[in-house]
């Protein structure tokens, strides 16, 4: 039996994401995200029904701002109390898992795709799916981006802009481009 797009993926194997099934998923997210993001603005923050329907997991409290995006959101489990800003990109291709009481700062991204490192694979559309996962209690700044398989600690801070393309440990500051250390807390 060969394996599906989706199987492959959800493996952690190359897959294509040239695909009939994960382009009506990626459909599903994107009608689930557009309710969220036409919510009224005196509901600020609260989920859309669809989009907490949609999502792996959302914990007590946990709130996110419009505009949002994810690829899936089935992939995305929120621990009580998270918050998203404004402006959040997940491309949850792989579990993406935020720990309670963890902040994202505006525009944050996540992407746990991977794109072949061949020109003639990218135009095949491989990818390689990679989880990321945030500890409790983390912040992570404005326009931060966290690349693919990172693991950042519990009561870590990652600065604004930082670019994260490595473990944070935990009580962990990092700044910069590449993210690095500058202080353990």
């Amino acid at each position: 039996m060969t394996a599906s797009e989706r199987m492959k993926m959800a493996a952690g194997e190359w897959y294509t994401c040239i695909d009939d099934e994960l382009e009506a998923l990626r459909f599903a997210a994107r009608d689930a995200v557009f309710e969220h993001n036409s919510l009224p603005p005196r509901q600020r923050g609260n989920m859309g029904r669809a989009l907490r329907a949609l999502l792996g997991g959302a914990g007590e409290g946990a709130r996110i701002e419009a505009p949002f995006h994810c690829a899936y959101g089935f992939n995305l489990f929120l621990g009580d109390g998270v918050f998203l800003n404004a402006g959040c990109t997940i491309l949850d291709t792989a579990p993406v898992r935020i720990g309670k009481g963890t902040l994202l700062g505006p525009n944050v991204q996540i992407y746990c795709a991977e794109h072949h490192r061949e020109a003639t694979g990218r135009l095949a559309g491989l990818e390689i799916a990679k989880p990321v996962t945030i500890g409790d209690n983390a912040w992570i700044g404005g326009n931060a981006v966290i690349l693919a398989g990172v693991r950042i600690g519990e009561g870590a801070i990652v600065g604004a802009g930082a670019v994260v393309t490595r473990d944070v440990a935990a009580n962990t500051t990092v700044v910069g481009n590449p993210a690095r250390v500058v202080t353990p807390r």
